[in-house]
C-alpha cells in the first residue's frame, strides 16, 4: 500500500520523533535522584540501551508497547499492515538478539515494558535499583 502523505511531509514527521521519551526521562530522573550513576543512551553500545553502566557491565532498555511489540498490548496499524508487520517482526528479532549478545558477553539485561512503569513506577525503580545491587555483587565476586 502506497504512502498517502508526502516523501517530504513523511521526513517531517519521522524527524520530530524523539529518540528519549518522557517515560525514559522520569526514569532517569528518578534513579539519579536516588544516587545511581549511569550513562543514557550510549550509542557506542549495541542498541543503544536507555540506562547504561559499563562499570558493572549493566545495560537498561525500557520497551515502548508499540515499537517492541509488547504481548498485553501490542498491536498493527490498520493501514500499511504489511509495512508495520514487517517493521515490528525486525524490531522483535533485533531485540532478541541484543539480548542474546549482551547476556552470553556476561552482561546484565533488564528490559521494562513501559505500561509496567505506567502501572506502577515506584515498583519498577524499586525493582531497578534491587536489579543494580545484584550487578555490583556479582560483579564484585569475579
Amino acid at each position: 500500500m502506497a504512502d498517502n502523505v508526502s516523501k517530504e511531509k513523511r521526513s517531517k514527521i519521522m524527524k520530530s520523533i524523539r529518540s528519549q521519551t518522557q517515560l525514559e526521562n522520569s526514569v532517569s530522573k528518578e534513579l539519579w535522584r536516588r544516587g545511581l550513576r549511569f550513562r543514557k543512551n550510549v550509542k557506542n553500545l549495541m542498541g543503544t540501551p536507555d540506562i547504561a553502566i559499563s562499570k558493572y557491565k549493566v545495560v537498561i532498555f525500557i520497551d515502548s508497547c508499540f515499537w517492541h511489540y509488547c504481548p498485553r498490548h501490542g498491536h498493527f496499524p490498520k493501514s500499511n499492515e504489511d509495512y508495520w508487520a514487517q517493521k515490528i517482526y525486525r524490531n522483535s528479532k533485533r531485540d532478541y538478539f541484543v539480548t542474546s549478545t549482551y547476556i552470553s558477553h556476561g552482561w546484565h539485561i533488564l528490559r521494562i515494558w513501559e505500561h509496567q512503569l505506567k502501572e506502577d513506577f515506584e515498583k519498577c525503580i524499586h525493582y531497578i535499583l534491587q536489579f543494580v545491587e545484584l550487578a555490583k555483587q556479582a560483579n564484585n565476586k569475579k
